[in-house]
């Protein structure tokens, strides 16, 4: 069994965290620290205790993983203070404000035996999934292009926001998400292009961004905005035999939002109007065009593959290298911004 707390009891506990490990048996929600119960908005759950004094947290021997649902600027202090009292660690994204900071706490928890990593769920999103599996079918070829998108339109949001914040950026909160999936399937790219702006203006906060990763032969581009109103599609993948377009997202955040729980059996499963595209030109010359079934997405998965490695000593999943690349390349791409 593997026994857990949480520092923080805000939306990322209650819906992106809670309802995935209260299907695992073989995790155990113990403690959860609230910083001000005068705000609590979430039902208790039954059996778990929730608490305002941190050290009945971080004290408690039977804890051994304490997840880190707070915001960004809070990240860093709260993981290093686990890891000092000899906790596994497990925190929400963006990791750090920081590559300095993530790389001290990589440092401290090698230095101590200890494990602390993001918690990159989105490498488990349904359409991420099913291009990997598209891609590794062959039928498409070899890919030379693959275009990610990950459009809104909430003019509201960068119309009332007078002021710039590189750690609260567009670029920071929500291409941590794809940028993670590039870098834990392709790796480190050869070179990346940004074009990350302001549309209002500077001095207004970071609306649109459209990196450029390049590997080899293969372009990568991650996209993002909040003026689209009719979004692109989620994944276009252009290959030397073909392509596969998938138009609609991973359905998990939709269902949790409407309080459909993975407790249901369809929860997050697409139905045929979800499922891509997929064209290709066969060995004979004939052109096909069909329909490819969803791979089910499951954000637990992150904690199955930490129970693999604090209980049975198995390697990371989402590894160091990868979190810190993903700073620098966030940090890079806000560089400019004012």
């Amino acid at each position: 069994m593997l026994t857990i707390g949480y520092i923080g009891n805000g939306k990322s506990t209650n819906r992106y965290h809670l309802p995935f490990v209260m299907q695992r048996k073989n995790i155990k929600v113990k403690t959860i620290y609230q910083r001000n119960p005068n705000n609590e908005a979430w039902d208790r759950i039954e059996g778990v205790k929730y608490t305002s004094n941190l050290d009945e947290l971080l004290k408690d021997e039977d804890i051994q993983l304490i997840v880190v649902c707070t915001k960004q600027d809070s990240h860093y202090d709260y993981a290093k203070l686990v890891l000092e009292n000899n906790k596994h660690c497990l925190v929400e994204k963006p990791f750090t404000e920081t590559y300095v900071e993530a790389k001290e706490l990589f440092e401290l928890a090698n230095s101590k035996g200890l494990i602390v990593q993001a918690y990159q769920n989105r490498r488990f999103d349904s359409d991420f999934l099913t291009v990997q599996k598209v891609i590794e079918d062959g039928k498409i070829g070899d890919i030379f292009e693959l275009e990610m998108n990950f459009d809104y339109f909430r003019p509201e949001i960068p119309e009332k926001t007078s002021q710039f914040s590189p750690y609260e950026s567009f670029l920071y909160t929500h291409a941590c998400h794809t940028l993670d999936q590039v870098i834990s399937y392709f790796g480190k790219p050869d070179n990346i292009n940004y074009d990350v702006r302001q549309l209002l203006g500077r001095g207004r906060m970071n609306d649109y961004f459209d990196l450029d990763l390049y590997y080899g032969n293969l372009k990568v581009s991650v996209k993002s905005s909040y003026f689209r109103i009719k979004p692109r599609p989620s994944f276009i993948v252009y290959g030397k035999k073909g392509c596969f377009v998938k138009e609609t997202k991973d359905r998990q955040e939709e269902h949790l939002k409407m309080f459909y729980m993975p407790d249901k059996n369809d929860f997050g499963v697409d139905t045929l109007e979800h499922y891509g595209t997929l064209t290709y030109i066969d060995e004979s010359g004939i052109l096909h065009e069909e329909k490819v079934k969803s791979v089910n997405g499951d954000y637990g998965r992150v904690y199955d593959d930490l129970y693999e490695v604090i209980i049975n000593n198995k390697n990371k999943t989402i590894k160091d290298e990868e979190t810190l690349l993903q700073l620098k390349i966030l940090e890079e791409g806000i560089k400019n911004l004012k």
